[in-house]
C-alpha cells in the first residue's frame, strides 16, 4: 500500500473494486455519491475514477514526496472546503447568495415612458436585461432611436449588455382609432364594421376584412385580452351586430379575439416583413414572432435570415389556440418560446393558461431553450405605484418554474411607475432564487444520462459548483456551453467569456448568465487570468475565493482536438498549470478520454480538474492494469 504524503497530513482513499459498479450508468453515479463527498469506485474493471476531497490547506507544494493511496477506507478524513478559514471567505454561507446577481432576467418593453437616453439609462441600472421593441405601435424612427440608445449603453460597459428584442406586430385584430374612449355598458347593443374610419357611439372599425368570416353568431367577442366581451348576434356583409356581456371603456386600437378561434390570417404579414428586414438592417438580437401556428413560419422566417447572412434568433410568441396543438414541432423549430398570456387566456380558457405556462416552461428547458413569460405581470403598476400580492405571486411562480426571463409590457413602455415596476420584478425574483438555491439539492441524477460529451461535463460542472458553492467561468465561442451550463440551473452564477460580441448580445436572455466580452489570447493560462483579474475588479468574484472554469469544447479553443475540461481553481493570481495526472479513464466504445487531474502548485491550491480527450489509442481492454499515476508535462 502507497500513500499520498501531503503536508497537511491528509491522504486520498479509494473504494476496493466492486464488480456492482459495472452497472453504473453515468459518470454522476461513479463519483457524486451525496452532497458532500466524492467517492472513489471502478468501472468495469478499468482505471477508477478519482474521489478527491481537499484538504483546507495545502502548503509546500515543492515537495516531490508524492505516493497514492488504494486504502479500502472510503471514509476520509478530508471534507470539500465549504469553508476555508485561510481565505477568510466563507463558502456556501447565506452572504453568497444575497451578493449573487439576479439569475432570472428581466424584459422591458420601450415606449413613451421611457424611450429617452436618461430612462433608458436607468432602466438598465435597475434591472433590464432585453429591451423590447413592441413594432404594433411606434414607427421605424422611434425604434431605431431606440436601438442606437442601447447600442451606446452597451458599448461603455464590458461586463454590462442589453440586449434587443424586436417583436412583430402579428395578424393581429384591433379595432380603429377613436377621437376618445367609448363607454360600454352591459346589455348594450354595440357594432363592429369593416368599413375604415367609423367610430361613433355605437359602431366602430376593425382592421381586417376577413373578420367577417372569421366569427358566427354565438361567438364570444373579447377586446383588449378580456377586458371587456361582447356577443354576436348576428352579421352583414360589413358589420357584426354584438351585445355587450362585461363592459368598460373601449379605447383606440384595442386587441380583439374570439374565444376558441385564430384569425385566419397569416403568422407573418406585410407589414411585419417590413420590421423584420428592419430588425436584420440594424442587427437585432432577437425576434418575438407572434401569433405563430406551426413550425412552417420558423422554418420561413430562418430560411429568409440565412438568406440575409443575418446571425437573429427567433423567439416563437405561444398566443393563439392554432398553436396548442403543434406545441413541439414549433418549439423544436424555434430558439426559445415566449408564454403570451394575454391572448392565450383569449384564446382559450383561462384556467387552462398556468397549465400552459408550467407545460411551456418545462418543454423549452428540456429543449434548452430559453422562455419567457410575459403579459399582466405587474399590470397594476401602469397606474399605480405598488403591485398587488397576486402579481408578487406571479412574478415568483414564474421563476420557481423556472422561466429564463420575465416581461414587463405597458407598465415600462407608457406606465406612471417603469422604474419602480422593474424594482419590484428585480426583488421579487432576487428573493424567490434565494430560497430556492438554499432548499435546492445537488441536480438530479437522471440529467446526467446524456449521449452528448458537452452536456454530460455542463451537468458535472454544474453539480461540482453546487457542491463547492463557487461561480462559474465558461469561456465559449459560440454560446453552446454557457447555454447548457444555463439549463442545468446551478445555484451559482455563470460568467461567460467570448470573443464573439453576438454571442455575448444573445447570452443576455438566459438564465444565470453574465455574459463578458474578451478576445482569448493563444496563451490559455494568461486568458484565465485576465478574466479572474477582470472578476475581481467588478467585486464579482473574492481574493481566495474557489472557481469552477469550464472550456467549452464542441469548437476547441486552446487544443486541437475538441475537448471538455473543468477546473476548480482558487481566485488568485497563479498559474492554472495542472501538476499531476490522477487518471484517464477510457469509455468503452466511445472515442474519448476522461482524465483527472489533481493541481498541487502553491499559487492554485485545492484544484480538482477533469478532462474529456479524444483517445489516441484503443481504449484498454478490461483485463488492461492500472494506469500508473504520471506527472504531467
Amino acid at each position: 500500500m502507497t500513500t499520498l504524503n501531503l503536508p497537511t497530513g491528509g491522504g486520498l482513499h479509494a473504494a476496493k473494486p466492486l464488480d456492482r459498479l459495472s452497472s453504473a450508468k453515468n459518470i454522476g453515479d461513479l463519483f457524486f455519491s451525496d452532497s458532500s463527498r466524492f467517492r472513489w469506485k471502478r468501472l468495469n474493471g478499468l482505471n477508477q475514477i478519482v474521489a478527491v476531497k481537499s484538504p483546507n490547506h495545502i502548503r509546500d507544494a515543492n515537495n516531490n514526496n508524492v505516493n497514492v493511496n488504494y486504502d479500502d477506507d472510503i471514509n476520509s478524513n478530508f471534507s470539500l472546503p465549504l469553508a476555508s478559514s485561510s481565505s477568510g471567505y466563507s463558502l456556501g454561507q447565506e452572504s453568497v447568495y444575497l451578493n449573487s446577481p439576479r439569475k432570472t432576467k428581466i424584459v422591458c418593453t420601450i415606449g413613451p415612458s421611457t424611450s429617452s437616453r436618461e430612462m433608458i439609462w436607468k432602466l438598465a441600472e435597475a434591472g433590464m436585461n432585453v429591451a423590447r421593441l413592441n413594432m404594433s405601435h411606434g414607427d421605424h424612427a422611434s425604434h431605431q432611436k431606440t436601438i442606437d440608445l442601447v447600442k451606446e449603453y452597451n458599448a461603455q460597459f464590458e461586463n454590462k449588455v442589453i440586449a434587443i428584442m424586436l417583436d412583430t406586430k402579428g395578424p393581429e385584430v384591433r379595432s380603429g382609432d377613436v377621437p376618445q374612449p367609448i363607454l360600454l355598458k352591459e346589455g348594450q347593443e354595440f357594432n363592429f364594421t369593416i368599413k375604415r374610419g367609423v367610430s361613433t357611439e355605437d359602431t366602430v372599425s376593425v382592421n381586417y376584412d376577413d373578420f367577417i368570416n372569421d366569427v358566427e353568431a354565438g361567438d364570444i367577442l373579447l377586446v383588449d385580452g378580456g377586458m371587456m366581451s361582447l356577443a354576436v348576434k348576428s352579421k352583414t356583409s360589413d358589420v357584426v351586430k354584438c351585445e355587450v356581456i362585461d363592459g368598460g371603456e373601449l379605447k383606440s386600437r384595442r386587441h380583439l379575439n374570439v374565444r376558441g378561434k385564430s384569425a385566419t390570417l397569416p403568422s407573418i404579414t406585410e407589414k411585419d416583413w417590413d420590421d423584420i428586414k428592419f430588425g436584420v438592417d440594424n442587427q437585432v438580437d432577437f425576434y418575438a414572432v407572434s401569433f405563430v401556428k406551426d413550425a412552417k413560419v420558423v422554418h420561413e422566417l430562418k430560411d429568409y435570415l440565412k438568406s440575409c447572412n443575418a446571425d437573429i434568433h427567433v423567439i416563437v410568441k405561444i398566443e393563439s389556440a392554432d398553436s396548442i396543438p403543434n406545441l413541439h414541432s414549433i418549439l423544436t423549430a424555434s430558439d426559445g418560446a415566449m408564454v403570451a398570456r394575454g391572448d392565450l387566456g383569449a384564446e382559450l380558457p383561462i384556467e387552462e393558461v398556468p397549465l400552459l405556462q408550467e407545460d411551456i416552461i418545462k418543454r423549452c428547458r428540456s429543449m434548452q431553450k430559453p422562455v419567457i413569460v410575459a403579459t399582466n405581470m405587474l399590470e397594476s403598476m401602469i397606474d399605480h405605484p405598488t403591485p398587488t400580492r397576486a402579481e408578487v405571486s406571479d412574478i415568483s411562480i414564474a421563476v420557481r418554474e423556472g422561466a429564463d426571463a420575465v416581461m414587463l409590457s405597458g407598465e415600462t413602455a407608457h406606465g406612471k411607475y417603469p422604474l419602480k415596476a422593474v424594482h419590484v420584478m428585480h426583488v421579487v425574483a432576487l428573493r424567490t432564487e434565494s430560497s430556492l438555491q438554499n432548499s435546492t439539492s445537488l441536480p438530479s441524477q437522471s440529467a446526467a444520462y446524456k449521449g452528448h460529451m458537452g452536456e454530460m461535463f455542463a451537468f458535472h460542472s454544474s453539480t461540482m459548483a453546487d457542491t463547492l458553492c463557487t461561480p462559474i467561468i465558461v469561456f465559449t465561442r459560440t454560446g453552446s456551453m454557457a447555454i447548457i451550463l444555463s439549463h442545468n440551473r446551478p445555484s451559482s452564477t455563470i460568467f461567460a467569456f467570448t470573443n464573439n460580441e453576438r454571442v455575448k448580445q444573445r447570452l443576455a436572455l438566459y438564465h444565470g448568465v453574465v455574459p463578458i466580452y474578451m478576445e482569448f489570447s493563444a496563451d490559455a493560462e494568461e486568458t484565465f487570468s485576465r478574466a479572474i483579474k477582470l472578476l475581481l475588479s467588478k467585486n464579482a468574484v473574492k481574493d481566495g475565493q474557489f472557481v469552477t472554469l469550464v472550456q467549452s469544447g464542441a469548437q476547441p479553443i486552446w487544443r486541437r482536438h475538441s475537448t471538455h475540461h473543468i477546473q476548480v481553481p482558487k481566485s488568485e493570481n497563479g498559474r492554472f498549470k495542472v501538476l499531476i495526472t490522477l487518471c484517464r479513464i477510457y469509455l468503452c466504445d466511445f472515442p474519448y478520454a476522461l482524465q483527472f487531474h489533481l493541481d498541487t502548485s502553491c499559487r492554485t491550491p485545492q484544484t480538482l480538474s477533469c478532462s474529456a480527450v479524444e483517445a489516441p489509442v484503443a481504449p484498454p481492454t478490461p483485463q488492461a492494469p492500472l494506469a500508473p499515476v504520471q506527472r504531467a508535462n
